[in-house]
């Protein structure tokens, strides 16, 4: 049996109303933040890279110049996170077994992390969802079976996928990856200051 194939979609799509301006492209080690994230990406064996785009989507692009991503446009975004998730889904080849749901605003995620995902992904025979963990809590990005897509093109608003967790709970695989990345979302002035600092913004109790 052939390796399952895992695609990513990075969402980018969100308006940064906590932050005043837009996250994404701020700057971070010398890069915007989402181009650190794609890099990020790029370097782990999930292909294709999709980044779905809606506010300030022509800055957006720009900060990915010269990246082998695909963007994804979508039109809705102010209508919730599950615009962007399902417009990113759209786009995912039809030979992928699985895809990673990326955020765009957790750029201490490395390609090692994503890979470990993968793997467990592809231990289970592309059947589970792989959820990455750290001292007992979940966090992001997750591994999505293909099986589970339909589910995903069912959500609306706001609401991101973590609801289908609870009603599949039986394909749940989770993977300690020992570190507080997967918790660390830049969402306000403060959070980026201290991801600037390389303290722990995003560290939740």
């Amino acid at each position: 049996m052939s390796k399952p194939t895992v695609a990513a979609i990075i969402l980018a799509a969100g308006r940064s109303t906590r932050m005043g301006a837009n996250k994404l492209l701020a700057d971070v080690g010398g890069a915007p933040m989402v181009r650190v994230v794609a890099q990020a990406v790029l370097a782990s064996a999930a292909r294709p890279v999709l980044v779905v785009t809606g506010h300030q989507a022509d800055e957006v692009r720009a900060a990915l110049a010269g990246l082998e991503v695909k963007c994804v446009a979508n039109p809705d975004f102010a209508q919730g996170l599950a615009t962007s998730l399902k417009a990113g889904l759209r786009a995912v080849p039809s030979d992928a077994d699985g895809v990673l749901v990326v955020l765009g605003d957790m750029p201490r995620v490395t390609s090692e992390h994503l890979d470990r995902l993968s793997a467990a992904f592809a231990a289970s025979g592309g059947s589970a969802v792989v959820v990455p963990t750290h001292e007992g809590r979940r966090g992001n990005p997750v591994l999505w079976p293909r099986a589970l897509f339909a589910g995903m093109l069912a959500l609306d608003g706001d609401a991101g996928a973590r609801r289908l967790l609870a009603s599949h709970a039986d394909r749940v695989r989770e993977v300690d990856l020992a570190t507080d990345a997967i918790f660390l979302d830049v969402d306000t002035p403060e959070a980026l200051a201290d991801l600037r600092a390389n303290r722990h913004p995003g560290r939740r109790a």
